[in-house]
């Protein structure tokens, strides 16, 4: 009887384990230089939204569109696109103003700062009037 509980238990818990593996979602590719390793999907989204929005812009402006079996996809991880270094450059610009001048909170990861943010100076354009 106390062998039939412990190889139930023992079931129980490797079924367990094996529905964790099974509903694992495979990690999608990154390649973040500037930006925390590990943020979510949802911020990184909420980020990426706020850029397109204070650029007037959308996602192939930074990122590589490619086509395979016939679908245009984006290539998120590729650093092909020049203006992805550009993008970097001035994200680590306006985390470098948050930091220095306005009130930073050492809790918070300084890309999470919006005090000073791309629609400051782009104002909705992709290439700002000098």
């Amino acid at each position: 009887m106390l062998k039939n509980k412990i190889s139930l238990v023992m079931l129980l818990i490797a079924s367990v384990l094996m529905a964790g593996f099974i509903n694992t979602k495979p990690l999608k590719q990154r390649n973040l230089k500037v930006l925390p390793a590990d943020i979510t999907d949802e911020k990184l989204d909420s980020l990426m939204i706020t850029y397109n929005k204070g650029l007037g812009v959308t996602c192939n402006f930074c990122h590589v569109q490619e086509v395979k079996n016939g679908d245009t996809t984006l290539n998120f991880a590729s650093d092909d696109n020049p203006v992805k270094e550009e993008a970097r450059r001035m994200i680590r610009l306006t985390i470098d103003i948050n930091q220095k001048y306005f009130n930073y909170d050492s809790k918070i990861h300084p890309a999470y700062l919006t005090r000073i943010s791309c629609n400051t100076c782009h104002k909705g354009n992709a290439y700002p009037e000098e």
